[in-house]
């Protein structure tokens, strides 16, 4: 394939299925050879192949983000097959519904540890590849939740709304070296796990609730996330970054 991201390398977290897969199909349609990382190591093999099959590079690596000397191998992994990465995506994440009440510890840490931690190790440890290469595009996916809160959501809304936070301070710090860092909060997006959530009563009235109340008025598609985040992975997004990129329907604007 040839487009846009031509040469480039990147790293996908989650990536294989839902939002992520999307993510890594679309980079790697617009050239860029593509690592999916997965703690399924059967899904990332599938969704590379799935984008090879398309015409496109793709690895399939199966890593426990939280698990830091696991990222490190895999990156190690990375660099050894397609290259040293120059745009990573931190997509990798773990709902969690409940009264906050009966929030317990275990859960509250694990929760913060995949959505948080586990983008703190993946940066830590590409970003000296991005420094090195001059270049760099980082976009992690929050989630719309992290801005207007919602309940029964606590460990979940708060690790989304720290990685808004550490996207707006790496933005800071890296940006001197040519790596931007922006994140998108997605809305209602129709994924495997957005279903299994309205299959067990988790969303309150539902999907069709959903979308009517959302201004344009259908349920997001993973496909929608990741055509903003390609842009943002693209040379021409150089001049954007540590921003918060809505991609909701309107539902939060």
């Amino acid at each position: 394939m040839s487009g846009p991201l031509d040469g480039k390398v990147a790293v996908v977290t989650g990536g294989g299925s839902g939002i992520g897969l999307a993510i890594a199909s679309r980079l790697a349609a617009d050239g860029a050879a593509v690592a999916v990382l997965d703690l399924n190591g059967d899904a990332a093999d599938a969704a590379a192949a799935s984008v090879k099959a398309d015409g496109g590079e793709a690895i399939g690596l199966a890593v426990d983000v939280t698990d830091r000397a696991g990222v490190e191998a895999a990156v190690a992994a990375v660099v050894d097959q397609l290259g040293a990465p120059t745009i990573l995506v931190n997509n990798a994440g773990l709902p969690q519904f409940g009264s906050f009440l009966k929030l317990d510890l275990d859960t509250w840490h694990r929760v913060i540890d995949v959505n948080l931690t586990g983008a703190f190790h993946c940066c830590q440890v590409v970003i000296p590849h991005m420094i090195e290469a001059g270049t760099g595009r980082i976009v992690n996916i929050s989630s719309s939740s992290a801005q207007g809160g919602q309940q029964l959501m606590a460990a979940y809304v708060s690790s989304k709304a720290g990685m808004i936070g550490l996207t707006k301070s790496l933005a800071l710090e890296f940006g001197r070296k040519g790596i931007t860092v922006n994140t998108i909060p997605p809305g209602f997006i129709d994924t495997p796990m957005l279903r299994e959530s309205d299959a067990q009563g988790q969303l309150g009235p539902g999907i069709d609730d959903a979308i009517a109340r959302t201004p344009v008025r259908r349920v997001g598609r993973p496909e929608d996330i990741a055509a903003a985040a390609a842009f943002l992975a693209r040379d021409d997004a150089s001049y954007i970054t540590g921003q918060v990129i809505g991609v909701n329907g309107g539902r939060n604007t």
